[in-house]
């Protein structure tokens, strides 16, 4: 009897420990494939998280409202809006401004204070009111009548998706003039933009922009309002020590492509 009972033992131990090899298998299969596909996923739903998170910018001195939209490709109108900016459109140094558009329930709040306050606006004059709409009325048909900024062949064409493209860059000698492509009215003169060198900015009207980088000599100073044609600044060199001008026009923020306004030299 004592040899059929070990004989059983030696099963029942031979039994326990293939079903314990199997469990453990079954265990540890599914562990190693969730944490290899939460490798490959969750990178991608941090990088969400993350372009969804608002953007900030720090104000530094002698920037402009107009210089920190056209930094960060932004419409200059959308910046003041999203940050409760009002003409004359004065910020300080130190100042947090937010440069990329609020989340939807802060927008819908930021959107009911903007139309209480055009209520009011309303409400106070309509005769004024009345006015302003008729003025504006032409402005949105206005054409603008571009020219060259300065004499020169183009040394590199716009493309929006390559860096430091969203322009073109056009050849000459250095100090030779750089004029105003329209007439406007300067928002931005100054070397704060990193890439850009000595630029000016100049504003058309609500819609358009257009940029002069990489001057030896600025010419106009802020506030200053310009002719189409006059001399605003002296050519430069680049980063890379070649004499050109990097010319850009913006429309509602979004770089254009020049070539397609300027007139056929």
């Amino acid at each position: 009897m004592r040899r059929p009972e070990l004989l059983l033992a030696a099963i029942l131990v031979a039994l326990s420990a293939l079903l314990g090899a199997c469990a453990g298998g079954a265990a540890r299969a599914p562990v190693s494939e969730p944490h290899a596909h939460g490798a490959r996923t969750q990178p991608t739903r941090t990088a969400r998280h993350a372009h969804r998170r608002a953007t900030w910018h720090v104000v530094r001195r002698g920037e402009t409202l107009y210089s920190i939209a056209w930094r960060h490709g932004r419409d200059w109108r959308a910046v003041a809006r999203w940050n409760g900016l009002r003409p004359p459109y004065r910020i300080h140094p130190g100042q947090r401004l937010r440069v990329s558009p609020p989340r939807a329930r802060a927008a819908r709040r930021q959107a009911a204070r903007a139309e209480g306050r055009a209520k009011a606006h309303r409400r106070g004059t309509r005769r004024e009111a009345g006015r302003k709409a008729v003025r504006r009325k032409p402005r949105a048909r206005t054409r603008i009548v571009w020219r060259w900024p300065t004499e020169g062949r183009v040394l590199r064409r716009f493309d929006p998706e390559g860096p430091g493209k969203k322009g073109i860059a056009i050849g000459g000698r250095v100090g030779q003039p750089v004029r105003a492509a329209a007439d406007g009215r300067v928002v931005y003169s100054g070397s704060g933009l990193v890439g850009y060198g000595k630029l000016i900015i100049i504003k058309h009207d609500e819609t358009w922009l257009s940029a002069y980088g990489h001057n030896s000599r600025l010419r106009v100073r802020e506030g200053q309002r310009v002719r189409a044609g006059q001399r605003i600044a002296d050519m430069g060199r680049d980063g890379k020590g070649t004499a050109l001008l990097h010319f850009e026009i913006r429309r509602d923020g979004r770089p254009v492509d020049p070539l397609k306004l300027l007139p056929r030299r």
